[in-house]
């Protein structure tokens, strides 16, 4: 009887992460939710526990509330190395998900130092400065998801996870230019900005100018460039996993798109895919790791 109230409560904490999930990106609910289901909540409880480091930082203005609730989750991640983790749904999710794979924790430890970088915000200089910040804020997500959906060969494709996590990052900036500099964040490199013209009073008034739409394009070329050298370790992923991990790619591509379509609106404009283009978008990654299509 221990044993079944044991199965249910994990169930429950994966419940309870993947309701996170289900809120808080659709883009990725959508690409992973037909994984096998104890890949599927693995992704979840990862999720959750990048969504809870987001939360802890853009919940507050207040810089000081920002850092203690910081260094809370960091004290939290260093009993979970211990073994000795708090009783809370998304901790006991990730324990079983650092039982049943071949777990890293140095990417989640850089992942919360990718959320101290924001509490102590600096507009990058330089696409090096930016690419720098990807890396810790979700490259390391790749290689937190890595374990789970390339089980055989995890450590190969590294530099491939990196390179998605760096190219959906890059979108995310693309695509929230004008809420991130609500909340006194630009990320849009200075140097670009010099050597465009484009001032922080341009920004303020949401100037849509083709200065801004090269520095934007600028941008956008590295992602795809990015989101192209991912897809050439596809295959090396577990095969039950290749298609969610490129729907994904591609669902988060089109973000781009999406911005392009609305005439490179990301101040006024919530730019998203829709769910009848994602479907779209399954179908043809379907056909280049199957040659053939799936139902949505």
């Amino acid at each position: 009887m221990r044993g079944v109230k044991s199965t249910n409560s994990l169930k429950n904490d994966y419940k309870y992460c993947e309701n996170i999930i289900k809120k808080g990106s659709k883009s990725f609910y959508q690409a992973f939710k037909q994984l096998p289901s104890d890949k599927a909540n693995a992704v979840y409880a990862i999720y959750a526990f990048c969504r809870c480091a987001d939360d802890s930082i853009d919940e507050t203005s207040n810089q000081k509330q920002q850092l203690e609730n910081w260094i809370s989750l960091y004290k939290q991640l260093q009993l979970f190395e211990k073994g000795e983790e708090v009783d809370h749904p998304i901790w006991r999710a990730l324990r079983d998900v650092f039982t049943r794979y071949k777990m890293d924790i140095t990417p989640f430890y850089d992942q919360l130092k990718g959320q101290y970088l924001d509490i102590h915000f600096k507009q990058p200089k330089d696409m090096k400065e930016l690419e720098s910040y990807c890396y810790y804020v979700a490259g390391t997500v790749g290689l937190m998801l890595l374990p789970i959906l390339a089980t055989e060969y995890h450590k190969h494709l590294q530099p491939y996870a990196i390179h998605l996590g760096t190219a959906m990052q890059l979108t995310n900036i693309l695509r929230d230019i004008g809420e991130d500099y609500q909340n006194n964040r630009i990320y849009l490199p200075m140097n670009l900005l010099l050597q465009e013209q484009y001032t922080e009073e341009d920004l303020a008034n949401s100037v849509i100018n083709p200065s801004f739409i090269r520095i934007w394009e600028h941008i956008a070329k590295r992602s795809e460039e990015l989101y192209k050298k991912f897809q050439e370790g596809i295959y090396y992923f577990d095969k039950d996993s290749q298609l969610h991990v490129l729907l994904s790619a591609h669902i988060y591509r089109e973000i781009l798109g999406a911005v392009r379509g609305n005439s490179y609106d990301c101040f006024h404009m919530r730019n998203y895919v829709s769910y009848k283009k994602m479907l779209q978008l399954q179908k043809e990654a379907s056909v280049l790791i199957n040659g053939e299509e799936v139902s949505g």
